[in-house]
């Protein structure tokens, strides 16, 4: 295991220490698990009464923490400061290297320099592979998909005809990019399917949680705007447009022809009816369901989602009238 000097770490995250800078750190371990020889953070104050027993080390705190502990490595936001030091130093993972015998290329596919690719890894007719992208085991790529620089596929993705993908992106295992859209169209009693014959586009940055689907457009496009990270088990329906740096957390479910502006964050098992426009910097709130626009920079919440003030005002109300009839 690598280790690093304290006052490496200090000079990466721009923070203020006061402790012997030689020190060397070997890890990365929770406040309540963390050795002599690893370093933990502060990021939520909840666990604050655990910096008195953490044997850490190294500790990124906020630099309003009180306590002049020499271990303390104060920074203006300890978890990005965190994400600083692991990226650099501690993220090693086993990596792929070479094309594996074992996969399935067609001859018509392009591939760039330092490709890497699992067995049993297909790709299609004229599909194109950036440099450095790196496809481990059972990865479906069909014919025509584009895939940026830098990429990252997990094991079991399955990308279907046509679509593309930016640059550094990271598909986990079992995401399904360009599955047909829920289209269909009832006559004499039955649904009769419409055709998918859109696509999908994935911007530069994006990340996308394991067994995620993104359906494919009816007509056009679905897209995922660019630095958008998406949790696990989430599903985008056809035609839905997701902005730039967008949070979606697992179980998230958003129909079809949605457009979500920048910035937007939608929290756990949050729903969201089609054919809405959700605007920059909107919050929908947990478990909420969404059956109107929601204008920029709004809070929703509640099923149906209305402004937390208003969800918060009918709380209270109703614990009031409960205590009244106690």
């Amino acid at each position: 295991m690598s280790a690093v000097r304290v006052d490496d770490i200090v000079a990466l995250v721009g923070g203020r220490y006061q402790g012997p800078r030689e020190r060397l750190i070997r890890g990365v371990a929770t406040l309540r698990d963390a050795s002599e020889e690893e370093i933990s953070f502060l990021g939520n104050p909840i666990y604050a009464p655990q910096l008195r027993t953490t044997r850490a080390g190294a500790l990124l705190v906020p630099n309003d923490v009180e306590g002049d502990d020499p271990r303390y490595i104060r920074v203006a936001k300890p978890h990005f400061a965190l994400a600083q030091v692991v990226s650099r130093w501690f993220a090693a993972q086993p990596k792929l290297a070479g094309v594996s015998k074992l996969a399935s290329i067609s001859p018509k596919a392009t591939l760039g320099s330092n490709v890497a690719v699992g067995p049993f890894a297909t790709i299609g007719d004229g599909a194109i592979i950036g440099d450095n992208v790196t496809i481990y085991q059972n990865v479906s790529i069909e014919a025509g998909v584009t895939i940026g620089e830098g990429s990252i596929l997990y094991p079991l993705v399955s990308i279907y005809h046509g679509c593309k993908i930016g640059s550094r992106c990271i598909l986990h295992s079992g995401v399904v990019i360009g599955s047909d859209g829920f289209g269909f169209a009832t006559e004499g009693g039955r649904h009769h399917k419409i055709p998918q014959i859109g696509t999908v586009r994935v911007e530069d940055d994006v990340e996308i949680g394991a067994n995620s689907t993104v359906d494919r457009a009816a007509l056009g496009e679905t897209v995922i705007g660019e630095g958008t990270k998406i949790d696990n088990l989430v599903q985008i329906g056809h035609n839905v447009c997701i902005g730039k740096h967008c949070l979606l957390v697992s179980q998230v479910g958003i129909a079809g022809s949605t457009e979500f502006g920048d910035y937007v964050v939608a929290a756990g098992q949050a729903g969201v009816s089609g054919h809405l426009k959700i605007g920059k910097g909107a919050q929908i709130g947990g478990a909420s369901a969404v059956f109107h626009d929601v204008p920029d920079g709004a809070k929703v919440v509640g099923n149906p989602a209305v402004p937390f003030r208003e969800y918060a005002r009918r709380d209270m109300m109703l614990k009031r009238l409960l205590a009244r009839k106690k």
